[in-house]
């Protein structure tokens, strides 16, 4: 299934949970600040801007964002909350696609970058991040870590949350690093709503590759937004590279 096809209105419509999930302040207050600090006085640029979940109050902040979204009916979810002039928005790829201007913030939050299937596809995103970043700007990424460690010899399978509401399963193919999230949400019926997603999972070290391939440089790398210490055991990780101060 293509990416257009998974974000499609039906799945827009739900994205948004405000006030939970990944929209819980304590979730999302983090996450806005960070970028905040990194954009500094100057522009950032969002890759799969969606609907604006942290864009909008990066931009409340005082900060010029613009984005970069590849399903239309995630950006009209997001017209919802801002205009055009507000937070502008080019339709296309994170890959290849420009953005008018130049940024000192590029970044892609809650594991993004592994809806790109090919290792192709998310070495060109680095290199159009930095295409877009000003001298001394700051690609930033959020990702998770694999968790292959907690998957047994010959099983292909592996349930990674399980709440009365919710089962979260993942299925890899090791050899191509892919992997589908399943994730199954209950209601007080006996019926059962199925979403979907694949991707292709980065090791750290593999990320830093590509990006020294786009001539940035990792400046840091923590566990999470707070600046927890990133461990052999961390989960996930907020990655910021930069761009030389002069190229």
């Amino acid at each position: 299934m293509q990416q257009a096809e998974i974000w499609d209105a039906a799945t827009a419509r739900r994205y948004d949970t405000p006030g939970t999930g990944m929209f819980a302040p304590e979730t999302l207050g983090p996450t806005v600040d960070r970028l905040a600090d990194l954009a500094g006085e100057g522009a950032a640029l969002e890759f799969a801007i969606g609907t604006g979940r942290v864009a909008v109050p990066l931009a409340g902040r005082g900060v010029p964002v613009t984005g970069i979204e590849l399903s239309p009916p995630m950006v009209e979810q997001l017209r919802a909350k801002a205009d055009e002039a507000t937070i502008p928005v080019v339709v296309g790829d994170m890959a290849t696609t420009a953005a008018p201007g130049e940024y000192s913030l590029v970044y892609l939050v809650y594991n993004t970058i592994s809806n790109l299937l090919t290792q192709a596809e998310q070495v060109e995103c680095f290199r159009n991040a930095a295409r877009h970043l000003i001298p001394g700007g700051r690609f930033v990424v959020e990702l998770w870590v694999p968790e292959l460690r907690k998957l047994p010899p010959g099983q292909e399978a592996m349930v990674w949350r399980s709440d009365p509401d919710y089962i979260g399963l993942d299925t890899y193919d090791v050899l191509r690093q892919h992997v589908v999230s399943h994730h199954f949400r209950f209601d007080e019926t006996e019926r059962a709503r199925l979403f979907r997603s694949p991707h292709r999972y980065i090791w750290p070290a593999e990320l830093d590759l590509m990006a020294q391939l786009a001539g940035l440089d990792l400046e840091s790398r923590h566990a999470d937004w707070d600046g927890t210490a990133f461990t052999a055991d961390s989960r996930s990780h907020v990655s910021v590279y930069r761009l030389p101060p002069s190229r």
